[in-house]
């Protein structure tokens, strides 16, 4: 399946473009996965033996991690990337082009006992070849989506806090630099933030540190999250 660009407009009014990841790139990042963990295990597995039963023990646990914990841990806590998803440019988000959480994840990767049948992922193969956005079974159910990273829309990156509604309506222009503004402001200083947070208390209300909070909640209603 080609890749294809998936249109979402939020309540608000704000376009978002995915551009939906392929079934090829996508197991071309599970197979660097799949070696990486394997080549994790069979060295660990050497280790383990000479610890005897206890060892085996803690071999089966690393399997357990590597083949369960392994993908939750990555997509939740390192921004929707396995480190095969990473080298291939991918990356899981929501359907809505959100940052995905630990419930979807846990969905989702649970699942791929369903799309791993009858092997080989065959089902998850025919399911993304099928669907418009290139999804497995585990995909359509949990609500994500698995995208190119390097396309992710404006907004992709604002961290996740409760919404609120803009207190008056802004234009286009405006939205985009509240959003702009909360999905920059982690990689600034704690001042730089703060100062930029300052020049927008007419709207917010606030300085400082709760400034930079009530923008960010701005961005996040929107973007459409709750």
């Amino acid at each position: 399946m080609l890749d294809t660009v998936r249109e979402i407009e939020t309540p608000e009014g704000v376009g978002l473009r995915l551009r939906a990841a392929g079934s090829f790139g996508r197991a071309q990042a599970w197979l660097l996965d799949f070696f990486l963990r394997a080549m994790v295990f069979f060295t660990a597995l050497g280790i383990f033996a000479a610890l005897g039963r206890g060892g085996m023990g803690l071999a089966s646990l690393l399997l357990f991690s590597l083949t369960w914990v392994y993908n939750v841990v990555c997509e939740v806590w390192f921004h929707g990337q396995t480190i095969g998803k990473r080298a291939l440019g991918l990356r899981v988000v929501s359907a809505d082009g959100t940052p995905i959480t630990l419930m979807p994840s846990i969905v989702r990767n649970l699942l791929r006992v369903v799309d791993a049948l009858p092997g080989i992922y065959g089902v998850g193969l025919i399911c993304s070849m099928i669907d418009p956005s290139a999804r497995r079974i585990g995909d359509i159910v949990a609500g994500t989506l698995v995208v190119h990273a390097n396309d992710l829309p404006a907004g992709s990156k604002v961290p996740v806090v409760p919404a609120q509604p803009l207190p008056l309506p802004l234009d286009q222009n405006e939205q985009a630099a509240v959003i702009e503004f909360a999905e920059r402001s982690p990689l600034l200083t704690v001042q730089r933030q703060e100062e930029l947070a300052d020049i927008l208390s007419p709207l917010t209300g606030r300085e400082g540190t709760a400034a930079v909070t009530q923008i960010t909640a701005y961005a996040n209603g929107l973007l459409g999250r709750p």
